[in-house]
């Protein structure tokens, strides 16, 4: 079915402050390439004073959409074979948009880190999806691909040097500079507000294997809580992204038939350094509301604040004795810079790449694998290293 849509891909949320990331990298990459794409949103005005801002080519697809009415999210889909959202929060947004991708068999990429609305979808429409051949992959941003490519990179480091998978793996974000995304903090916002709502979503928030179709792994290690990591001599603190990373990385270790094993471990944490200073900061980082300074949705940080920000984070485990590191960095800030230029990329990867992957509800490590890792490093600015 996607074989006639006149578009690869389609950015829709184009003219918001990450869909515009997103429209000038596509622009810096793709400009003149084969691909063929489109910016779609709701204001006809922005969308053409975008194109007159950023000198978009004609050939470039204009699509006005309103993602609450059916028949234009299904005038939008049925022109892509990959609709790019950046429109959230998508428990507020999403979902007549993925109705309308599985019915016409369009595939489907978010910056989704909104568990309770994702365990819903993933309930509701994964047979749909299954049955009509449509993507769907959430998470395709700094949550949670550095993470989930991250494991899977050194689950295949380790099965390749003992021949099989480890039955652990930490994850230690080392640096981390750049703003937290306006967006991450408004579906925080509104996550909270269904929760007032419905406070039996908090057993979703809370289970790490939320995501696995109702597959009960075995208890986690605990990471919400300040720790000394005697392998890396360091102060550890509470990562607040490990909550959907982790049920992601699980969602990923069920979709692969539990290659990781049904008893898979994963921790998450942040790394502030030793000594009283390290213990001192991670207390410090623990107690304070992460998305307090984050901008509202629509801002951000300046171009050379994106362009400074940065990110490395290591994955480690330990097997019969032997020590196994690798580390996943990006060249830019991680909640604008990074994120537009991955999420792009997975939209490109899932189209061009992935053409044997059956419909169904995903995600990246899962459907696309090193095909994206591969993209990532070549086009996007990650390294994926053995240490």
């Amino acid at each position: 079915m996607n074989g006639s849509k006149k578009y690869d891909v389609v950015i829709f949320g184009a003219t918001g402050f990450t869909g515009k990331l997103v429209v000038e990298y596509a622009l810096s990459r793709y400009s003149g390439s084969e691909i063929s794409w489109a910016i779609a949103g709701r204001s006809d005005k922005k969308l053409n004073d975008l194109k007159e801002k950023l000198k978009i080519p004609e050939d470039i697809g204009i699509i006005n959409v309103d993602s609450n009415d059916e028949s234009s999210a299904h005038n939008l889909v049925n022109q892509a074979k990959c609709i790019l959202t950046t429109v959230g929060p998508y428990q507020l947004y999403g979902e007549k948009i993925i109705r309308a991708c599985i019915s016409s068999g369009t595939d489907y990429v978010d910056l989704c880190g909104e568990p309770a609305w994702m365990s819903k979808i993933i309930s509701e429409y994964s047979n749909d999806a299954k049955y009509s051949g449509s993507r769907i992959i959430f998470s395709c941003g700094f949550d949670s691909i550095p993470f989930d490519l991250g494991v899977l990179f050194l689950q295949e480091e380790v099965k390749s040097k003992i021949n099989k998978y480890a039955k652990e793996i930490s994850s230690r974000v080392r640096t981390m500079d750049g703003e937290f995304s306006g967006g991450t903090a408004a579906s925080m916002k509104a996550t909270i507000s269904s929760l007032k709502k419905n406070p039996e979503l908090l057993s979703i928030l809370i289970n790490p294997f939320a995501l696995c179709d109702g597959v009960e792994g075995v208890q986690q290690k605990d990471d919400s809580k300040v720790k000394y990591d005697e392998d890396l001599q360091t102060w550890i603190a509470p990562f607040f992204m490990a909550p959907i990373n982790t049920k992601n990385i699980h969602r990923t270790n069920k979709l692969m038939n539990h290659i990781y094993g049904k008893d898979f471990l994963y921790d998450e944490m942040w790394v502030q350094g030793p000594g009283e200073e390290g213990k001192a900061a991670a207390e410090y980082i623990s107690s304070i509301n992460p998305l307090g300074n984050a901008p509202e949705p629509g801002e951000g940080p300046s171009r050379d604040k994106r362009e400074k920000g940065s990110y490395d984070i290591l994955f480690y485990t330990k097997v019969d004795n032997h020590v196994f590191k690798v580390s996943v960095s990006g060249d830019m800030d991680p909640g604008y810079g990074s994120t537009s230029k991955m999420i792009f990329e997975s939209a490109l990867c899932l189209v061009k790449e992935s053409k044997d992957l059956l419909g169904g509800i995903y995600t990246p490590a899962a459907s696309m694998g090193f095909k994206l890792m591969n993209r990532l490093e070549k086009n996007a600015g990650l390294t994926f290293k053995v240490e």
